[in-house]
């Protein structure tokens, strides 16, 4: 049965540790959407972009507000719900896409009503991590570890991210994917999985990374990926590997991002003083504003901030003795952890271009309501402070 902690202070069980760094993110993301909007006008006026994004947080602190409501059972009991939800959002977006957003982006990704758009694969990635949790906590609760029950979860695991894989690939949405991956790997990493298969799985993602990356730059190579990549994806892999080979073309924008930040130097050039441009700059390429404003310091200052977040979310993982909650929080620690690494990584060419936004700081309503969603799972651990011991028959 379930063992319900004393009551203690309603202060004292909300999870401060997470709020603040995301007070503070959204700060930044209020300063770097003005200064992005001044010398950019795609997305409308400064005051208006930052107004919406004051809009979509409001939203979504309602919405943290609601998730914290429930407790373990009723997140765990929801999941197939939203996990069917989300797939019928993916399935609908390739037929109901925003055609304007598609001639100009060529991805299947947004329903557009009036002036609001919506990306759903944004709010399926939380969806997402709430079933493969459920999934893992069952499968633990039955069978015991070997590697023939390993891989009989690996299985079950796969059986559910391939449909949404297969769903992202028709958009066409990669960066999204690898996000999808990412989160996977995570939560079948803390699953208990046996090292016997984590080890030479990773080696074999390694050796095909690698693989891929060096048949980029032949002929014959880059024949054989077109069947699987879009001739855009190679061209980012190559401007990767060579921004200022051809900087008036595929490597402009990461060209423009790396001269911004540089141009920042260490303590950066100040507040609205933004000279570069840098295509995409409100959303995907935000962190070379920071870097042009702040310099060094800037920059190390809000990875300082993430780590905080990153750290705070792990401290509230430990602490409980819910398992489904420790996939959860694991699940959203990878999903935050991943947008953060890759977006700051390729804004200064340590990883190739994805269009991936980062977290809490980029313009946009649905990637900000998808992390702030996880905010709101991480918040309900803590709120509900209960140590739910999983018995082989299930609590559930």
């Amino acid at each position: 049965m379930a063992k319900v902690q004393e009551e203690s202070k309603w202060y004292d069980r909300i999870a401060w540790g997470v709020i603040i760094p995301v007070v503070l993110l959204s700060f930044v993301s209020f300063y770097s959407i003005y200064n992005a909007s001044v010398n950019d006008s795609t997305y409308g006026t400064p005051t208006r972009t930052v107004a919406m994004q004051i809009v979509w947080y409001t939203v979504s602190w309602l919405m943290v507000a609601f998730i914290v409501r429930f407790d373990a059972e009723q997140i765990f009991k929801l999941a197939p719900y939203l996990y069917g939800l989300g797939i019928i959002m993916l399935v609908a977006v390739l037929f109901l896409y925003d055609r304007t957003t598609a001639a100009s982006s060529g991805a299947k990704s947004w329903f557009v009503v009036g002036p609001v758009s919506f990306q759903p694969s944004e709010v399926m990635k939380p969806a997402f991590i709430l079933q493969l949790a459920r999934v893992v906590r069952e499968h633990n609760a039955r069978y015991a570890h070997n590697l023939r029950n390993d891989w009989l979860l690996i299985g079950k695991v796969m059986s559910w991210f391939l449909p949404v894989a297969m769903l992202l690939m028709l958009q066409p949405d990669f960066g999204t994917t690898l996000v999808f991956v990412a989160i996977t790997a995570g939560i079948l990493l803390v699953s208990g999985i046996s090292w016997k298969i984590i080890i030479p799985v990773f080696l074999l993602m390694v050796v095909m990374g690698v693989a891929v990356i060096l048949l980029v730059f032949t002929s014959e190579g880059q024949t054989i990926l077109r069947h699987y990549f879009k001739t855009y994806q190679l061209e980012r892999i190559k401007s990767w590997s060579d921004p200022s080979g051809d900087n008036s073309n595929s490597a402009y924008q990461l060209w423009q991002s790396m001269k911004a930040i540089g141009s920042g130097q260490i303590f950066g050039n100040g507040f609205n003083n933004i000279k570069v441009y840098v295509p995409v700059r409100n959303s995907d390429m935000i962190f070379s504003v920071v870097g042009e404003s702040f310099g060094f310091v800037g920059g190390v200052a809000l990875i300082g901030i993430y780590f905080v977040l990153i750290v705070q979310m792990v401290k509230i993982t430990f602490s409980t003795k819910n398992a489904f909650y420790s996939y959860v929080s694991t699940g959203i620690i990878m999903m935050i952890l991943f947008h953060a690494f890759e977006n700051i990584g390729m804004s200064i060419d340590l990883l190739p271009l994805t269009g991936v936004p980062l977290p809490f700081v980029s313009q946009g309503g649905s990637a900000l309501i998808g992390n702030m969603i996880g905010v709101g799972l991480i918040l309900s651990m803590k709120w509900h402070n209960k140590d739910y011991m999983f018995s082989t028959a299930g609590d559930f």
